[in-house]
Protein backbone atom coordinates (compact mmCIF):
# COMPACT_ATOMS: atom_id res chain seq x y z
CA UNK A 1 0.00 0.00 0.00
CA UNK A 2 1.13 3.48 -0.64
CA UNK A 3 1.78 5.67 2.11
CA UNK A 4 0.01 8.86 2.04
CA UNK A 5 -0.74 12.10 4.35
CA UNK A 6 -3.14 14.97 4.61
CA UNK A 7 -0.08 17.08 5.98
CA UNK A 8 2.09 19.25 3.28
CA UNK A 9 4.57 21.14 4.18
CA UNK A 10 4.39 24.73 4.40
CA UNK A 11 6.25 27.91 5.96
CA UNK A 12 5.31 29.19 9.17
CA UNK A 13 5.51 33.01 9.17
CA UNK A 14 2.00 34.47 11.02
CA UNK A 15 -0.16 33.70 13.56
CA UNK A 16 -4.20 34.96 12.52
CA UNK A 17 -6.73 35.18 14.90
CA UNK A 18 -9.09 32.12 16.01
CA UNK A 19 -11.63 30.38 13.81
CA UNK A 20 -14.66 32.42 15.22
CA UNK A 21 -16.82 30.00 13.36
CA UNK A 22 -15.14 26.75 15.09
CA UNK A 23 -15.94 28.69 18.28
CA UNK A 24 -19.31 29.53 17.30
CA UNK A 25 -20.19 25.97 16.64
CA UNK A 26 -18.54 24.81 20.02
CA UNK A 27 -20.40 26.95 21.79
CA UNK A 28 -23.81 26.20 20.02
CA UNK A 29 -23.19 22.32 20.80
CA UNK A 30 -22.37 22.83 24.62
CA UNK A 31 -25.39 25.67 24.65
CA UNK A 32 -27.85 22.90 23.34
CA UNK A 33 -26.28 20.30 25.46
CA UNK A 34 -27.24 22.33 28.40
CA UNK A 35 -30.84 23.41 27.08
CA UNK A 36 -31.38 19.87 26.65
CA UNK A 37 -30.26 18.32 29.85
CA UNK A 38 -32.77 21.30 31.36
CA UNK A 39 -35.60 19.86 29.43
CA UNK A 40 -35.12 16.35 30.09
CA UNK A 41 -34.12 15.77 33.26
CA UNK A 42 -35.99 18.38 35.03
CA UNK A 43 -38.54 15.12 36.70
CA UNK A 44 -35.71 12.90 37.12
CA UNK A 45 -34.06 15.35 39.04
CA UNK A 46 -37.35 16.45 40.99
CA UNK A 47 -37.86 12.84 41.78
CA UNK A 48 -34.92 11.94 43.00
CA UNK A 49 -32.69 14.82 44.53
CA UNK A 50 -35.66 17.05 44.94
CA UNK A 51 -34.10 19.23 43.02
CA UNK A 52 -35.19 19.88 39.29
CA UNK A 53 -32.16 21.51 38.13
CA UNK A 54 -29.83 19.30 39.67
CA UNK A 55 -28.21 17.92 36.20
CA UNK A 56 -27.99 20.92 34.73
CA UNK A 57 -26.28 22.65 38.11
CA UNK A 58 -23.90 19.69 38.16
CA UNK A 59 -23.24 19.85 34.02
CA UNK A 60 -22.60 23.49 34.47
CA UNK A 61 -20.07 23.21 37.42
CA UNK A 62 -18.24 20.84 35.15
CA UNK A 63 -18.36 23.18 31.95
CA UNK A 64 -16.37 25.86 34.06
CA UNK A 65 -13.82 23.89 34.63
CA UNK A 66 -13.91 22.77 31.15
CA UNK A 67 -13.75 26.31 29.63
CA UNK A 68 -10.85 27.16 32.09
CA UNK A 69 -8.93 24.53 30.35
CA UNK A 70 -10.47 25.14 26.94
CA UNK A 71 -9.12 28.79 27.01
CA UNK A 72 -5.73 27.19 28.54
CA UNK A 73 -5.40 25.41 25.56
CA UNK A 74 -6.54 27.77 22.75
CA UNK A 75 -3.47 30.33 24.57
CA UNK A 76 -0.87 28.29 25.47
CA UNK A 77 2.29 28.03 22.70
CA UNK A 78 2.06 24.60 20.98
CA UNK A 79 5.67 24.10 22.13
CA UNK A 80 4.49 24.49 25.89
CA UNK A 81 2.04 21.49 25.28
CA UNK A 82 4.30 19.43 23.00
CA UNK A 83 6.94 19.82 26.23
CA UNK A 84 3.94 18.68 28.47
CA UNK A 85 2.93 15.53 26.41
CA UNK A 86 5.03 13.02 28.53
CA UNK A 87 3.36 14.54 31.87
CA UNK A 88 -0.33 14.30 30.57
CA UNK A 89 0.28 10.66 29.31
CA UNK A 90 1.62 8.87 32.22
CA UNK A 91 -1.12 11.20 34.68
CA UNK A 92 -3.20 9.37 32.40
CA UNK A 93 -2.06 6.08 32.81
CA UNK A 94 -1.65 6.46 36.63
CA UNK A 95 -4.95 7.96 37.49
CA UNK A 96 -6.29 4.72 35.07
CA UNK A 97 -4.39 2.35 37.82
CA UNK A 98 -5.77 4.27 40.32
CA UNK A 99 -9.07 2.83 39.61
CA UNK A 100 -7.58 -0.42 41.01
CA UNK A 101 -5.68 0.46 43.86
CA UNK A 102 -6.75 3.79 45.13
CA UNK A 103 -9.40 4.08 47.80
CA UNK A 104 -10.83 7.04 45.81
CA UNK A 105 -12.14 4.14 42.96
CA UNK A 106 -15.56 3.64 42.49
CA UNK A 107 -16.77 0.49 41.53
CA UNK A 108 -20.59 0.40 39.52
CA UNK A 109 -21.70 -2.71 38.13
CA UNK A 110 -18.81 -4.26 38.70
CA UNK A 111 -16.73 -2.00 36.57
CA UNK A 112 -13.95 0.50 38.47
CA UNK A 113 -13.70 3.04 36.03
CA UNK A 114 -14.15 6.19 38.29
CA UNK A 115 -12.33 8.56 40.86
CA UNK A 116 -14.18 10.17 43.57
CA UNK A 117 -13.91 13.78 43.49
CA UNK A 118 -14.27 16.85 46.06
CA UNK A 119 -18.18 17.69 45.91
CA UNK A 120 -19.77 14.53 45.56
CA UNK A 121 -17.88 14.33 41.52
CA UNK A 122 -16.24 11.66 39.90
CA UNK A 123 -14.11 11.50 37.11
CA UNK A 124 -13.36 8.90 34.75
CA UNK A 125 -9.72 8.92 33.63
CA UNK A 126 -10.86 6.90 30.30
CA UNK A 127 -12.04 10.11 28.94
CA UNK A 128 -8.65 11.82 29.34
CA UNK A 129 -6.76 8.66 27.88
CA UNK A 130 -8.33 9.43 24.52
CA UNK A 131 -6.86 12.70 24.60
CA UNK A 132 -3.53 12.05 25.95
CA UNK A 133 -3.73 9.05 22.94
CA UNK A 134 -3.69 11.33 20.33
CA UNK A 135 -1.50 14.02 21.65
CA UNK A 136 1.24 11.13 22.07
CA UNK A 137 0.64 9.51 18.98
CA UNK A 138 0.95 13.21 17.06
CA UNK A 139 4.13 13.73 18.70
CA UNK A 140 5.76 10.47 17.61
CA UNK A 141 4.90 10.81 14.05
CA UNK A 142 5.59 14.48 13.72
CA UNK A 143 9.19 13.57 15.00
CA UNK A 144 9.30 10.53 12.58
CA UNK A 145 9.01 12.40 9.78
CA UNK A 146 11.63 14.60 10.36
CA UNK A 147 14.35 11.81 10.53
CA UNK A 148 15.52 11.92 7.22
CA UNK A 149 17.17 8.14 6.86
CA UNK A 150 14.25 5.98 6.10
CA UNK A 151 15.93 2.73 8.03
CA UNK A 152 15.98 4.70 11.13
CA UNK A 153 12.31 5.15 11.09
CA UNK A 154 10.16 2.93 13.57
CA UNK A 155 6.85 2.99 14.96
CA UNK A 156 7.48 0.85 17.81
CA UNK A 157 7.21 2.62 20.45
CA UNK A 158 3.83 4.01 18.98
CA UNK A 159 2.06 0.98 18.88
CA UNK A 160 3.39 0.16 22.46
CA UNK A 161 1.69 3.22 23.85
CA UNK A 162 -1.26 2.01 21.89
CA UNK A 163 -1.15 -1.10 23.45
CA UNK A 164 -0.86 0.30 27.08
CA UNK A 165 -4.10 2.48 26.55
CA UNK A 166 -5.95 0.23 25.31
CA UNK A 167 -5.10 -2.50 27.95
CA UNK A 168 -5.34 0.14 30.88
CA UNK A 169 -8.77 0.90 29.68
CA UNK A 170 -9.78 -2.66 28.68
CA UNK A 171 -8.91 -3.50 32.19
CA UNK A 172 -11.49 -1.03 34.27
CA UNK A 173 -14.07 -3.71 32.23
CA UNK A 174 -14.68 0.04 30.04
CA UNK A 175 -15.41 -2.37 26.90
CA UNK A 176 -16.85 0.57 24.79
CA UNK A 177 -14.34 2.92 25.43
CA UNK A 178 -11.34 0.17 24.86
CA UNK A 179 -12.80 -0.30 21.20
CA UNK A 180 -13.30 2.96 20.21
CA UNK A 181 -9.33 4.12 21.80
CA UNK A 182 -8.21 1.07 19.60
CA UNK A 183 -9.84 2.53 16.38
CA UNK A 184 -8.95 6.33 17.14
CA UNK A 185 -5.69 5.16 17.34
CA UNK A 186 -6.00 2.89 14.15
CA UNK A 187 -6.85 5.81 12.59
CA UNK A 188 -3.89 7.87 13.68
CA UNK A 189 -2.09 5.54 11.69
CA UNK A 190 -3.80 5.53 8.71
CA UNK A 191 -3.76 9.77 8.49
CA UNK A 192 -0.37 9.74 9.31
CA UNK A 193 1.10 7.74 6.18
CA UNK A 194 2.63 5.09 8.27
CA UNK A 195 2.83 1.86 6.73
CA UNK A 196 -0.54 -0.28 8.07
CA UNK A 197 1.83 -3.52 8.35
CA UNK A 198 3.52 -2.33 11.47
CA UNK A 199 0.01 -1.96 12.64
CA UNK A 200 -0.97 -5.94 11.66
CA UNK A 201 0.58 -7.79 14.65
CA UNK A 202 -1.18 -5.04 16.91
CA UNK A 203 -4.62 -6.14 15.22
CA UNK A 204 -3.91 -10.09 15.02
CA UNK A 205 -3.69 -9.72 19.03
CA UNK A 206 -6.42 -7.18 19.39
CA UNK A 207 -9.02 -8.85 17.57
CA UNK A 208 -9.61 -12.50 18.70
CA UNK A 209 -8.82 -10.16 22.51
CA UNK A 210 -11.69 -8.07 21.80
CA UNK A 211 -13.87 -11.51 20.76
CA UNK A 212 -12.68 -13.66 24.24
CA UNK A 213 -14.14 -10.39 26.21
CA UNK A 214 -17.63 -10.22 23.94
CA UNK A 215 -17.60 -14.16 25.02
CA UNK A 216 -16.58 -13.93 28.31
CA UNK A 217 -19.21 -11.65 29.53
CA UNK A 218 -22.99 -12.58 29.16
CA UNK A 219 -24.18 -9.03 29.01
CA UNK A 220 -22.16 -8.51 26.08
CA UNK A 221 -23.30 -11.42 24.00
CA UNK A 222 -27.10 -10.36 25.44
CA UNK A 223 -26.80 -6.58 24.16
CA UNK A 224 -25.81 -8.51 20.76
CA UNK A 225 -28.86 -10.83 20.86
CA UNK A 226 -30.93 -7.93 21.50
CA UNK A 227 -29.81 -6.03 19.10
CA UNK A 228 -30.09 -8.70 16.55
CA UNK A 229 -33.99 -9.04 17.69
CA UNK A 230 -35.12 -5.68 18.95
CA UNK A 231 -38.92 -6.79 19.82
CA UNK A 232 -37.59 -9.06 22.17
CA UNK A 233 -37.32 -8.73 25.66
CA UNK A 234 -39.08 -5.65 26.01
CA UNK A 235 -38.53 -5.70 29.88
CA UNK A 236 -35.13 -6.77 30.21
CA UNK A 237 -32.15 -5.92 28.00
CA UNK A 238 -33.99 -3.63 25.21
CA UNK A 239 -35.90 -2.21 27.88
CA UNK A 240 -33.80 0.98 27.32
CA UNK A 241 -33.95 0.80 23.54
CA UNK A 242 -37.21 0.15 23.15
CA UNK A 243 -38.15 3.03 25.09
CA UNK A 244 -35.64 5.38 22.88
CA UNK A 245 -37.39 4.36 20.30
CA UNK A 246 -40.86 5.47 21.38
CA UNK A 247 -39.73 8.22 22.89
CA UNK A 248 -37.93 9.05 18.97
CA UNK A 249 -41.67 8.68 17.65
CA UNK A 250 -43.32 10.45 20.15
CA UNK A 251 -41.57 13.51 18.76
CA UNK A 252 -42.81 13.77 15.16
CA UNK A 253 -41.73 16.05 12.87
CA UNK A 254 -41.67 19.29 15.41
CA UNK A 255 -41.50 17.70 18.52
CA UNK A 256 -43.51 17.54 21.64
CA UNK A 257 -42.16 20.82 23.10
CA UNK A 258 -39.87 22.02 25.92
CA UNK A 259 -42.72 22.17 28.43
CA UNK A 260 -45.02 20.16 27.88
CA UNK A 261 -45.72 16.50 26.83
CA UNK A 262 -42.45 14.44 27.30
CA UNK A 263 -44.03 11.82 28.81
CA UNK A 264 -41.62 9.35 26.58
CA UNK A 265 -38.55 10.35 28.05
CA UNK A 266 -39.51 9.65 31.79
CA UNK A 267 -39.71 5.80 30.98
CA UNK A 268 -35.85 5.81 29.93
CA UNK A 269 -33.72 4.72 33.00
CA UNK A 270 -31.27 7.61 33.46
CA UNK A 271 -31.98 9.69 30.44
CA UNK A 272 -29.00 12.19 31.00
CA UNK A 273 -26.05 9.45 30.20
CA UNK A 274 -26.20 7.66 26.93
CA UNK A 275 -30.03 7.94 25.74
CA UNK A 276 -29.78 11.58 25.92
CA UNK A 277 -30.53 11.92 22.02
CA UNK A 278 -33.78 10.53 22.66
CA UNK A 279 -34.97 13.21 24.57
CA UNK A 280 -33.66 15.86 22.57
CA UNK A 281 -35.56 13.85 19.14
CA UNK A 282 -38.98 14.00 21.39
CA UNK A 283 -38.93 17.71 22.73
CA UNK A 284 -37.41 18.93 18.92
CA UNK A 285 -39.07 16.10 16.39
CA UNK A 286 -37.75 15.09 13.56
CA UNK A 287 -36.63 18.89 12.77
CA UNK A 288 -34.56 18.90 15.77
CA UNK A 289 -32.50 15.54 14.67
CA UNK A 290 -31.71 17.23 11.39
CA UNK A 291 -31.02 20.85 13.44
CA UNK A 292 -28.32 18.23 15.39
CA UNK A 293 -26.64 16.96 12.49
CA UNK A 294 -26.53 20.07 11.03
CA UNK A 295 -24.21 21.31 14.02
CA UNK A 296 -22.27 18.30 14.51
CA UNK A 297 -21.48 18.91 10.22
CA UNK A 298 -20.67 22.31 10.90
CA UNK A 299 -18.36 21.16 13.68
CA UNK A 300 -17.02 18.98 11.50
CA UNK A 301 -16.19 21.01 8.45
CA UNK A 302 -14.32 23.65 10.72
CA UNK A 303 -12.44 21.08 12.52
CA UNK A 304 -10.99 18.64 9.43
CA UNK A 305 -10.93 22.14 7.46
CA UNK A 306 -8.52 23.66 10.33
CA UNK A 307 -6.11 20.31 10.19
CA UNK A 308 -5.74 20.15 7.08
CA UNK A 309 -4.89 23.94 6.66
CA UNK A 310 -2.61 23.75 9.28
CA UNK A 311 1.25 24.24 8.35
CA UNK A 312 2.46 22.86 11.32
CA UNK A 313 2.68 18.88 11.58
CA UNK A 314 1.51 18.18 15.18
CA UNK A 315 -0.58 20.45 15.50
CA UNK A 316 -2.52 19.40 12.17
CA UNK A 317 -2.07 15.36 13.22
CA UNK A 318 -3.72 16.36 16.95
CA UNK A 319 -6.25 18.98 15.66
CA UNK A 320 -7.29 16.00 13.04
CA UNK A 321 -7.57 13.33 16.11
CA UNK A 322 -9.34 15.73 18.35
CA UNK A 323 -12.14 16.16 15.64
CA UNK A 324 -12.47 12.38 14.61
CA UNK A 325 -12.82 11.43 19.11
CA UNK A 326 -15.97 14.37 18.75
CA UNK A 327 -17.43 13.57 15.94
CA UNK A 328 -17.46 9.83 15.54
CA UNK A 329 -18.69 8.90 19.11
CA UNK A 330 -21.63 11.35 18.44
CA UNK A 331 -22.74 8.90 15.44
CA UNK A 332 -21.75 5.86 17.54
CA UNK A 333 -23.72 7.33 20.02
CA UNK A 334 -26.80 8.45 17.63
CA UNK A 335 -26.58 4.85 16.19
CA UNK A 336 -26.84 3.25 19.44
CA UNK A 337 -30.11 5.30 20.44
CA UNK A 338 -31.19 4.77 16.93
CA UNK A 339 -31.20 1.01 17.34
CA UNK A 340 -28.41 1.22 14.45
CA UNK A 341 -25.88 -0.17 16.45
CA UNK A 342 -25.76 -2.49 19.64
CA UNK A 343 -25.94 -0.58 23.12
CA UNK A 344 -22.80 0.46 24.25
CA UNK A 345 -21.31 2.59 26.98
CA UNK A 346 -20.24 5.84 24.45
CA UNK A 347 -21.98 9.14 26.01
CA UNK A 348 -23.21 11.80 23.36
CA UNK A 349 -20.52 14.84 23.20
CA UNK A 350 -21.67 17.63 25.09
CA UNK A 351 -24.98 16.81 25.79
CA UNK A 352 -24.70 13.84 28.16
CA UNK A 353 -24.54 14.36 31.97
CA UNK A 354 -20.52 13.91 32.45
CA UNK A 355 -18.23 15.67 34.27
CA UNK A 356 -14.83 13.48 32.44
CA UNK A 357 -16.78 13.81 28.75
CA UNK A 358 -17.44 17.98 29.23
CA UNK A 359 -14.05 18.69 30.52
CA UNK A 360 -11.59 16.62 28.03
CA UNK A 361 -14.29 17.71 25.38
CA UNK A 362 -13.88 21.24 25.85
CA UNK A 363 -9.83 20.82 26.48
CA UNK A 364 -9.87 19.09 22.88
CA UNK A 365 -11.86 21.67 21.35
CA UNK A 366 -9.26 24.56 22.98
CA UNK A 367 -6.91 22.49 21.25
CA UNK A 368 -8.32 22.44 17.84
CA UNK A 369 -8.85 26.22 17.97
CA UNK A 370 -5.08 27.22 19.25
CA UNK A 371 -4.72 25.21 15.63
CA UNK A 372 -7.07 27.38 13.96
CA UNK A 373 -4.30 30.24 14.30
CA UNK A 374 -3.68 30.16 10.26
CA UNK A 375 -4.30 32.90 7.79
CA UNK A 376 -4.52 32.39 4.10
CA UNK A 377 -2.48 34.55 1.97
CA UNK A 378 -2.75 35.27 -1.55
CA UNK A 379 1.01 35.86 -2.49
CA UNK A 380 0.83 38.40 -5.42
CA UNK A 381 4.21 37.66 -7.07
CA UNK A 382 3.39 34.00 -7.50
CA UNK A 383 -0.42 33.60 -7.32
CA UNK A 384 -0.11 30.42 -4.88
CA UNK A 385 -1.91 30.59 -1.96
CA UNK A 386 0.09 30.02 1.31
CA UNK A 387 -0.95 28.97 4.54
CA UNK A 388 1.28 30.10 7.47
CA UNK A 389 1.56 29.99 11.06
CA UNK A 390 3.78 32.01 13.65
CA UNK A 391 4.71 32.34 17.23
CA UNK A 392 1.82 34.49 18.83
CA UNK A 393 1.84 36.56 22.31
CA UNK A 394 0.14 34.30 24.44
CA UNK A 395 -2.05 35.67 27.23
Amino acid sequence: MEQFTFYANRPSENYNKIDMWMMASVLLLWGFGIFTLFVCTQNYGLRQFNDSLYFVKRQLISSLIGFILFFGFIFTDIRIIRKMIAVIVIVSIILCLMTFISPLAITRNGARRWLKMPGGFTFQPSELIKFSLILFLANYFDKQEKIENPENKTVFQSVLGLCICVCVVFAQKDFSTGVFVTLIGILMFFVTGQKLLWILPFGIIALPAISLMVVLESFRIQRVIGWIRPDDFASGINYQAIAAKRAISAGGLWGSGIGVGLSRINSIPEVQADYIFAGWSEAMGFAGVIAYFAMLSFFAWRGYKTALRCPERFSAYSAFGCVSIIVLQSLVNTMVVGGLLPATGINLPFFSLGGSSIIVTLAMCGFILNTSRCEKISEKNTGRDEIYIDSLTYL
